[in-house]
């Protein structure tokens, strides 16, 4: 009899290891998204340069942990775009920004930095940062300028704070599942193809219609746009999705 239950136990216990040993193996062959990881460190601007201006960020400040761009400060008339010096094709962007009363902003990604295109927007799609009660860009159209907007392309669910509120903003593209996203507040505001027949379809009939470099790289900066308005961006966080 103790043999049996020795025998019985013995079976019990060389299985469970198995199945522990299984379990162990089977979780390290599942693939593992990547954790984000910060773009901005809230005192430098590390990582980031003015678009074709280098070091030059003409307008661009550091206050109490945000990024601000304020046109007050600027030395030069030309634009003052901010971007990243990394590249990103495939990706989830998490920050945080407000804008002044009146202002507008934006957010843009795929953005290919040469001298034969002067401003991010003529190849990177963006998504607005808009004071939606005060903007004229708020009236145009069927919404397609309010924040979140896929600018000029898709109109938001409404979710943005008034002016001087911080919006908590995630944008994610993903060419893998052909899915762009942006969620504001918590509200999942816009979906949108970020390549192929559809996304075609939607420039054809916007007004980067005739623009030859427009959302066609996959691959580039993200930008921070100066568009002559107060604005700041803070908690700037990146999660590869490739």
């Amino acid at each position: 009899m103790k043999q049996l239950v020795f025998a019985t136990a013995l079976v019990f216990l060389l299985g469970s290891c198995k199945q522990q040993t299984e379990k162990k193996e089977g979780t390290t062959q599942l693939p593992q998204e990547a954790s984000y990881v910060s773009l901005f460190d809230g005192v430098s601007f590390n990582g980031w340069h003015s678009y074709l201006g280098g070091d030059q960020l003409n307008g661009w400040t550091i206050e109490e942990g945000a990024m601000v761009f304020d046109p007050a400060l600027k030395t030069e008339e030309r634009s003052s775009n901010l971007v990243t010096d990394q590249d990103f094709t495939n990706f989830e962007l998490v920050l945080e920004w407000k804008i002044a009363e009146g202002g507008n902003s934006g957010i843009m990604w795929a953005v290919v930095e040469d001298e034969k295109y002067s401003q991010p927007y003529l190849t990177g799609p963006e998504i607005q940062v808009l004071d939606d009660a005060k903007h004229p860009d708020s009236f145009v159209g069927e919404g397609t300028h309010k924040a979140g907007a896929l600018y000029d392309m898709i109109a938001p669910r409404q979710a943005v704070k008034p002016a001087m509120e911080w919006n908590h903003c995630v944008i994610r593209i993903n060419h893998h599942t052909n899915i762009g996203t942006v969620r504001l507040n918590g509200i999942n505001v816009v979906s949108f193809p970020v390549h192929g027949p559809e996304w075609d379809a939607m420039v054809s009939k916007s007004k980067f219609a005739n623009w030859e470099a427009f959302g066609v790289s996959r691959t580039g900066k993200i930008a921070l746009q100066d568009h002559g308005d107060k604005v700041w961006y803070r908690k700037i966080q990146i999660k590869s999705l490739d």
